[in-house]
């Protein structure tokens, strides 16, 4: 993969349902300014993926924040912790695209849905992900790169059209400077509490460093390319999110889960509101498919490790698609999808999940700096490890203002992998041989998983 490649991936990876579903959510907290959010959730994850810089350009490993995590603390029940809250993210992210596929549907064919219809209409596209999955990485990266190119469409649209109105006088631009909080909160609380869903539109970078070993040259290569898309992705969501509350109320913005097609629609109204809707059905579904890709392969890998029940590192003998994982993968999907309606919980739930993870690998970067290696590789300043950590952990707190449903969510997911990981344990520790049932599998199948 040359430095093209991997930032078409990157940005791809980037984008997507966060700036598609949340950007009224955003406005809600702030009213106008809900650019501010969006470039504080980008100082954030900008500071953290320095740190991955460091890392990957360390260890050129596929493994990411669970292979961080165990050479720096040595503790394996951390390190499964921090593979299954990955794992958990990309379930959690994959269903908040899932809700917000459904809502656009319904609004872009003018069908009406509410409640138990959205849901369903979420369930079978989350079953066509699954699908998708079962038949291979290579179909989902193919399609991967097409809806890249379209989510970009779908953006550059938006802002197309909000520079074109704002020439004609139309909208007010002056509300983008306005500072509308939705209670009592001050400016600052009411910032971060914006900020723990704008950082949803910025999760997916981490995703990258599990491609390191697929990169030409990643140590002179990974740095430039990651921080250029984090740059451009940051670009892109200031211009939306400025020609959204420009043309379009901040407290009408946050009404549903479809602001941008508001934009559109206040905008150009004669612009055919379905080929918008398309687009972006096609942007949130590319958020699912790689989000339940890396999830279903995360089951399988530490399955395979021997931290998960056996069963899960079951591969089709046909597809050579480990389709156990995938099932369990897409059954917790669909129970996020029918218990949780609110797409802002789901997104919030995956930052979240990830903002944990992140405030370890910062402290894994300062860790492992007594762990020499024989070649040259990136070095990110302390001070911006250490406020990383800090920054994080600061908003992974209740006292940002996250709903409280989001920590419920967040216990549930680890439970059922806690649960599942002890009872590996005893299986294991009762019958050694349980693992090595695995590799009899593994070698009757055999061949790379796809």
């Amino acid at each position: 993969m040359g430095p093209a490649l991997l930032l078409l991936f990157i940005v791809g990876d980037i984008l997507g349902t966060g700036i598609y579903a949340l950007t009224g959510q955003v406005a809600k907290h702030v009213g106008g300014i809900a650019w501010l959010p969006f470039l504080v959730a980008f100082g954030v994850a900008l500071m953290t993926a320095f740190s991955y810089l460091e890392l990957v350009t360390k260890y050129p490993k596929a493994a990411g924040a669970a292979l961080y995590t165990h050479r720096a603390f040595g503790i394996h029940f951390l390190t499964f912790l921090v593979a299954f809250a990955v794992m958990c993210s990309g379930i959690t992210s994959a269903s908040t695209a899932s809700r917000a596929f459904a809502a656009y549907f319904s609004t872009s064919f003018e069908l009406g849905l509410q409640g138990s219809g959205i849901t369903l209409i979420g369930l079978l596209f989350m079953a066509l992900i699954a699908i998708v999955n079962f038949r291979g990485v290579g179909e989902s990266v193919k399609l991967n790169v097409v809806l890249t190119l379209v989510e970009l469409t779908g953006l550059l649209i938006v802002i197309l059209i909000g520079a074109w109105a704002i020439s004609l006088g139309q909208g007010d631009v002056s509300r983008t400077l306005t500072f509308e909080p939705a209670g009592d909160r001050g400016m600052f609380w009411s910032v971060i509490a914006a900020t723990t869903l704008a950082f949803f539109a910025m999760l997916g970078f981490e995703d990258s460093v599990n491609m390191a070993e697929e990169i030409k040259n990643p140590i002179r290569i990974f740095p430039k390319v990651l921080l250029t898309a984090l740059l451009v992705t940051a670009v892109f969501y200031v211009l939306v999110s400025i020609s959204s509350v420009a043309l379009v109320p901040p407290a009408e913005l946050a009404e549903g889960d479809t602001p941008l097609l508001k934009v559109v629609s206040a905008g150009a109204p004669g612009f055919p509101l379905g080929i918008f809707g398309l687009i972006t059905m096609f942007a949130v579904a590319n958020s699912a498919l790689i989000n339940m890709l890396m999830a279903s392969r995360l089951v399988y890998g530490m399955s395979r490790e021997g931290v998960l029940p056996p069963l899960l590192g079951r591969v089709h003998r046909g597809r050579r698609t480990p389709y156990v994982a995938i099932a369990f993968t897409s059954l917790l999907a669909f129970g996020l999808i029918t218990f949780v309606w609110a797409v802002p919980a789901l997104g919030g739930t995956t930052a979240l999940l990830l903002l944990g993870v992140f405030t370890i690998v910062n402290v894994a970067v300062l860790v492992l700096r007594k762990d020499t290696v024989a070649h040259q590789h990136f070095r990110t300043p302390t001070a911006l490890a250490v406020l990383g950590a800090v920054s994080c952990a600061f908003l992974s707190g209740p006292w940002t203002g996250r709903d409280p449903v989001q920590y419920e969510i967040a216990a549930v997911l680890l439970g059922i992998g806690v649960v599942l990981w002890c009872v590996t344990a005893m299986v294991m520790r009762s019958n050694p041989r349980k693992l090595s049932g695995g590799g009899r599998s593994r070698s009757r199948q055999s061949g790379p998983v796809n």
